[in-house]
């Protein structure tokens, strides 16, 4: 079965500054099959307004993000949050990504900071690992 897994904004912005680590390795395999990324529109926001502020430091332009977000929307799982858990995680601003991962039915949240949310995303099933996990439980050389 595929798993469904949520990137955290850390692992966007990691892929999409570098092609040489693990995150660019993960954001490459999007649409491949291999997994399913969950989004809900709240976590594409702020995926958005990240990208958005980070344009220089990623050579990227705003046509790039919105072309990348699409293509996230057009081949990720998409669900609609309809309950809020929070608070559940230490840092608040991570609280949309777990309530991403529960309304998504996603088994992992792939980030750069595992202590601030794994005690939170325990509660409710949800394992939290870093991205260089993700590919080898993908089956795929970090």
């Amino acid at each position: 079965m595929t798993p469904t897994l949520i990137l955290d904004t850390s692992v966007l912005i990691a892929g999409l500054r570098s092609s040489l680590g693990a995150s660019f390795a993960l954001l490459d395999l999007v649409g491949s099959g291999r997994f399913a990324i969950g989004l809900t529109a709240a976590l594409v926001l702020e995926y958005e307004a990240t990208c958005m502020k980070s344009l220089p430091a990623l050579n990227l332009t705003a046509d790039d993000v919105r072309e990348l977000l699409d293509y996230f929307c057009h081949v990720g799982k998409l669900a609609a949050v309809r309950f809020r858990v929070r608070p559940s995680v230490a840092d608040a601003d991570d609280e949309l990504v777990l309530e991403a991962a529960i309304a998504t039915g996603s088994e992992w949240i792939v980030t750069h900071n595992i202590r601030d949310m794994a005690a939170g995303a325990a509660r409710y099933g949800i394992e939290v690992i870093k991205p260089g996990e993700a590919l080898r439980r993908l089956g795929v050389e970090p």
